[in-house]
């Protein structure tokens, strides 16, 4: 319902010519001429005002040398290769072929990709733009004089961020390393960890002008297919310009269109989505970003992290209980004080509420603007320390708010309890370990104080009774979002708010990974050695 409300507001729903109702065109075909000159008027029209696209006439060394041109985007390829592997390559002396083998324009291409080129997996084009295609792609398309058989040779360059550990994902005891915006990068990062022929990789491209690649990554025999099909087809309906990172993807293969909570599973970590193909689901990797889609996605995934599996049992489910605590703290705190001093006195025990009816005497708002104001001044700070320079943007987020806060109280426009507040529950927002999941309680935040401000602690009830039932009607790719609590799957609470050893962990979680529910064999606990074979007082040797 609110989907099509938004159309309508929107204006296109139910226009005609929409990208999801146009029939898809047939990809148009220019096909190369034998005709060399043709072929690099062509070609040179269609780079024409591009500075960065060369062209490289040369020879063959042949018994008779034929003219050939190299076209390539400087910007996108390796120089080094061309100039030491393939010129190279094409200028060295008489080649020692079969007898029945004939250098002629027919059968140059052949020759070329078999026996001079053959160690840069080189592979043929007949089409002039399919040959466009493949030199925007960063390879370098070779032209040979009297054939209508291009030559495509890969030699993809140019500068790239190293592989290093992602900052919004810190890790103290796990691996450091973390995808990159090259997408053959991320998929090998993927590849170490999973050495496995049932990885499986299907790459399409989305944008009719950025022409971006898409990886969809899934473990065979674990992903249920009829997902993996899914995944397929919410790709392929995505008709656009541009596709310029993961959350353009997002937004278009999201199960809601009008949602706080993500539904998709965002991570730059490869160990993490690793893990999540070995539990069934399936990883979208975008070209360009380093940021990797998982799919489904359910509540309790998004409030762990990497590092709960990289330390042992007990400090694990300390943690995410703690970071369960830490999300009411955000999201109920403000609310509650709110509530409470204004509603619920006889809740507070009498010599609290002296001592804050006492700092509040001179204070010339009541609670809810003092608690508002103060958290919207704390929003404003975090974001201007995101936006900052790293070298100043801490320092002011965290001396400006001290600084604020003190001045506030000191010159009397607030008094200390809804400093105190706003700290407490910005401490505990930033404990999530996803980034989109505490943009969201932020929001609610403020939706809840309004509603204890109106309402009281009845207010707080209709608030969280709203946002529960609009958690249980969400679904990720049809996967209940608080799975494995509605529905109860009890075998899945061993990695929830708990999380047991991992010789404990016999099963994968019963909503993904369905076709091989067991992972590995029970009964692989902890032994202590049999004492018959030890003797009093001697150690073996």
């Amino acid at each position: 319902m609110g989907k099509e409300l938004l159309k309508k507001a929107l204006g296109w729903a139910g226009k005609k010519g929409s990208p999801q109702d146009r029939p898809p065109q047939p990809e148009e075909k220019r096909p190369l001429s034998t005709n060399w000159d043709e072929n690099q008027k062509n070609l040179r029209e269609v780079f024409s005002q591009c500075a960065d696209a060369v062209f490289q006439e040369t020879s063959f060394n042949a018994e008779q040398p034929l003219r050939i041109l190299l076209v390539y985007l400087e910007t996108l390829t390796d120089q080094a290769q061309i100039s030491q592997t393939i010129i190279k390559s094409l200028q060295q002396g008489p080649l020692e072929l079969p007898d029945e083998v004939r250098i002629s324009p027919a059968t140059s291409p052949e020759v070329l990709q078999k026996h001079v080129l053959s160690a840069c997996h080189p592979q043929t084009s007949t089409d002039l733009l399919e040959l466009t295609k493949f030199v925007l792609g960063g390879n370098i398309g070779i032209l040979i004089e009297g054939s209508s058989l291009a030559v495509v040779v890969p030699a993809q360059g140019g500068q790239a961020r190293p592989i290093n550990e992602p900052e919004n994902e810190p890790n103290i005891r796990g691996p450091r390393d973390g995808f990159v915006e090259s997408l053959k990068t991320n998929i090998s990062l993927i590849r170490r960890r999973l050495r496995t022929s049932r990885l499986k990789v299907e790459t399409l491209e989305l944008g009719l002008l950025t022409k971006t690649a898409v990886a969809v990554c899934y473990v065979e025999g674990l992903a249920r297919p009829e997902m993996v099909e899914e995944v397929r087809r919410r790709l392929r309906r995505i008709n656009v310009d541009a596709v310029l990172g993961s959350g353009y993807v997002e937004e278009f293969i999201a199960d809601e269109s009008i949602s706080l909570f993500p539904l998709i599973l965002t991570t730059e970590r490869p160990d993490r989505v690793t893990a999540a193909l070995l539990e069934g689901r399936i990883g979208i990797l975008v070209e360009n970003s380093p940021s990797t889609m998982v799919v489904p996605c359910t509540f309790i995934s998004l409030l762990q992290a990497s590092e709960d599996y990289y330390v042992t049992a007990p400090f694990s489910t300390f943690i995410r209980l703690l970071r369960f605590v830490a999300l009411n703290i955000a999201l109920l705190l403000p609310a509650v004080t709110v509530a409470v001093f204004s509603f619920h006195q006889e809740l507070v025990p009498v010599t609290l509420l002296s001592t804050v009816s006492n700092t509040r005497q001179d204070v010339p708002f009541p609670i809810f603007i003092e608690v508002l104001l103060m958290e919207v001044t704390f929003e404003l700070l975090r974001e201007a320390g995101l936006r900052l320079p790293k070298t100043i943007g801490q320092a002011v987020s965290t001396v400006g708010g001290l600084v604020i806060g003190q001045a506030a109280v000191e010159a009397g426009y607030f008094s200390p309890l809804p400093v105190i507040v706003v700290a407490l529950t910005a401490i505990a927002s930033f404990t999530a370990p996803n980034y989109i999941v505490g943009t969201s309680i932020r929001i609610l935040r403020f939706f809840l104080l309004i509603l204890a401000a109106l309402l009281g602690g009845v207010g707080i009830m209709l608030g969280l009774m709203a946002i529960l039932a609009h958690l249980t009607a969400l679904r990720s790719f049809g996967i209940p979002y608080l799975s494995p609590f509605a529905p109860m799957s009890p075998a899945d609470l061993k990695d929830s708010f708990v999380r047991v050893p991992w010789w404990a962990m016999i099963t994968r979680p019963r909503l993904e990974g369905v076709r091989e529910p067991q992972r590995q064999d029970p009964d692989q606990g902890p032994k202590k050695p049999e004492r018959s074979g030890i003797r009093k007082g001697r150690r073996r040797p």
